[in-house]
């Protein structure tokens, strides 16, 4: 057994000689990088920093939220639409003396049709109004 004994030892500091010399020229590399970053400041364009057009700032806001809902706005609100087990697809109705009929479908047929969120009465031209 001792003759095992020997070479793990020598083949451990060997490895371990290895590693340290890895990390020894790997924080070397490091220092030496950071060094060279810390030895060239960038002047920075003080005036333009200081200054702010709060309306672009609104615009630009406002343009990326519309182009990020614009898609959102075109996507079908029912994925069961137009099918035969819809169910939301239904609604009552009801007529007084002579006066026109009166039913829940003015306000649900958007949505059981297919319709999306740019389609629907009220909120479709408020989401078009977000767009660019």
């Amino acid at each position: 057994m001792a003759r095992h004994a020997a070479p793990c030892t020598s083949r451990r500091s060997a490895l371990l000689k290895a590693g340290l010399t890895v990390t020894a020229a790997g924080a070397a590399l490091v220092g030496a990088g950071a060094g060279a970053q810390a030895a060239a400041p960038v002047p920075l364009p003080v005036d333009s920093l200081t200054q702010t057009d709060a309306g672009a700032a609104g615009a630009g806001a406002l343009s990326g939220v519309g182009h990020a809902l614009g898609p959102l706005t075109r996507l079908q609100l029912d994925p069961l639409a137009n099918t035969g087990v819809d169910p939301l697809d239904n609604g009552i109705g009801t007529q007084v003396a002579d006066f026109k009929p009166l039913g829940t479908n003015l306000v649900t047929d958007h949505v059981t049709k297919g319709g999306a969120v740019a389609d629907l009465p009220v909120v479709g031209p408020l989401s078009q109004g977000l767009l660019p």
